[in-house]
């Protein structure tokens, strides 16, 4: 019987980067799918396990259930590893710092704008305008780290690349144009090839 179970939808890059980060540390897992727009979070059982109704959720061994993605790539790599979130107590609160930032500032523009284009098919006009300028300044904002830095949180590749990675890879299916920021597209290459992850256009 696998050692964790992780509720998961494919097409989120929430859940993906709980999958990336379990795969890289070599963690026995079963991924039992999700369809989010199905409602599938909503059923009796899923809320028993998750009350928030959201995916990712990873069960523990002993049953334990732990939701929000960015605690379960922290669990997974400080439990199975530690070498994603660094030793140093600086460097350590750099990651965390990039992994509050990108649920704040990155997610709820790329993701959200993402999301309503690609899924829900509503057309330009009918998005909230903010979600393309917010993602715009995070993009902007990681560009500038990355023009000093070769992963973002600095020399070696952390927890924060994961995180960071899941939904600025797919970004140019919200309607952000990643030709703007070449070093960003040099840097996805980097994560994917740092955590084995397929390229975005090769993915399915």
């Amino acid at each position: 019987m696998s050692a964790y179970r992780i509720y998961g939808d494919c097409r989120s890059g929430n859940c993906l980067k709980v999958r990336w980060t379990a795969d890289f540390l070599g963690v026995d897992y079963e991924w039992i799918d999700v369809d989010v727009l199905s409602g599938s979070t909503r059923t009796e059982a899923f809320l028993a396990l998750n009350p928030a109704g959201q995916v990712p959720c990873l069960i523990l061994p002993d049953g334990r259930p732990l939701a929000q993605s960015n605690a379960i790539v922290l669990y997974l790599a400080e439990r199975h590893d530690g070498a994603l979130v660094p030793a140093d107590p600086f460097e350590r609160a750099k990651v965390f710092e990039w992994l509050f930032w990108e649920q704040y500032s990155h997610e709820p523009y790329i993701a959200v704008r993402r999301f309503q284009k690609a899924f829900l098919g509503r057309r330009d006009d009918e998005i909230d305008p903010k979600l393309l300028a917010g993602g715009r300044r995070a993009l902007g904002q990681m560009a500038l780290q990355l023009a000093k830095t070769p992963f973002i949180a600095g020399e070696a590749p952390s927890a924060a690349d994961i995180a960071l990675v899941a939904y600025t890879r797919v970004a140019h299916e919200g309607g952000f144009d990643l030709d703007e920021f070449p070093n960003i597209r040099a840097w996805i290459a980097r994560v994917e090839r740092a955590f084995s992850i397929s390229p975005e256009s090769e993915a399915a």
